[in-house]
């Protein structure tokens, strides 16, 4: 068993990686017809993040058999571009004025320009994942529609005080998990894997994707300044997440009514007032015990395959998940 040090070491590296990989795709569409949209899309693709997405599909890759990486890395490159993509979107659907501690492109260059941007990181996402086989194109365009119906699923919630937590994982399914899935399956069947370990994969990728939204929604509601946007933007945006959803249920009386009344009239001066609610209906001891089973979960399904360097590691991003910053 690796140290927490060599883990994090291989971690890191597997990132270092992916972005030398992003900086070539990026300054090969430099010059050129691509260069001006390009210029747009470079500032939020090369402007951070994680990339675990595109570090767990290497590592799935590896785990399923796979031992060429150069094979698995436009498909790995793929999910971090339709995952910017997305980004830049919602960023527009949320009317939000940064991301990260950084503006946004719509903030920066236009409305038109942010919408020119996403679309272009799709139209690359999707480029490099049409290189694969029928069937990884295919599970590709079908998360990429889901995407689509969860965010629109997510609009038509927007404010409304009866939504059920079945309707929350519909909307994270579709906008978050279902990405993390697919980006693990598919490296799987890149490596010609058994489907035992095609499903395994996949499902872990499912639980590890729930675990990651239930976490931003936690520090959405923590005040995290490391996010790099406002507190409480969701609340703000009338976005129904389950700590949210949960406090609606559990609440009752006159607590319900203020409640209700705090995400209908939410302001900084009601920070205080919104956090007591939340910790007197338990939901945050509830979204922490929900990331906890997702987490479990996402290991127990890691455990029906072989071990190996690259499960050790697939592990540990999934019980990061828990205690991330951003």
């Amino acid at each position: 068993m690796a140290s927490l040090r060599q883990t994090q070491l291989r971690l890191s590296r597997r990132r270092d990686i992916i972005d030398d990989a992003l900086e070539d795709f990026v300054q090969k569409r430099m010059s050129g017809a691509q260069a001006p949209a390009m210029a747009l899309a470079r500032e939020v693709l090369l402007a951070g993040g994680k990339r675990f997405r595109p570090i767990l599909a290497m590592l799935a890759y590896e785990a399923a058999g796979g031992e060429d990486n150069d094979k698995v890395m436009d498909l790995a490159i793929a999910a971090e571009l339709i995952h910017t993509a997305t980004l830049v979107h919602d960023d527009i659907y949320d009317f939000a004025k940064t991301r990260r501690g950084k503006p946004t492109l719509h903030a920066n260059y236009g409305l038109a320009q942010g919408i020119i941007a996403g679309d272009y990181l799709f139209v690359l996402g999707f480029g490099l994942g049409g290189r694969y086989d029928a069937n990884i194109v295919e599970i590709m365009a079908d998360t990429c529609a889901n995407i689509a119906s969860g965010e629109l699923l997510q609009l038509h919630h927007i404010g409304d005080l009866g939504t059920t937590p079945e309707d929350y994982y519909a909307i994270i399914d579709g906008k978050t998990a279902g990405p993390f899935a697919t980006a693990c399956a598919s490296a799987a069947m890149l490596a010609k894997a058994p489907e035992v370990v095609v499903n395994a994969l996949e499902k872990f990728g499912w639980e590890v994707g729930r675990a990651f939204q239930l976490v931003d929604d936690l520090l959405d509601l923590t005040g995290d300044t490391s996010l790099g946007k406002p507190r409480g933007s969701d609340v703000l945006e009338g976005k129904m997440t389950l700590p949210i959803i949960h406090a609606l249920t559990m609440l009752h009386g006159v607590e319900r009514e203020q409640f209700a009344d705090v995400l209908q009239n939410f302001g900084d001066d009601r920070w205080e007032e919104l956090v007591e609610l939340l910790a007197s209906a338990g939901s945050f001891d509830y979204a922490n015990q929900l990331i906890e089973n997702h987490v479990d979960r996402a290991l127990q399904h890691l455990n029906k395959i072989d071990s190996n360097s690259s499960t050790e590691l697939m592990a540990d991003v999934a019980k990061r998940s828990r205690t991330r910053k951003v």
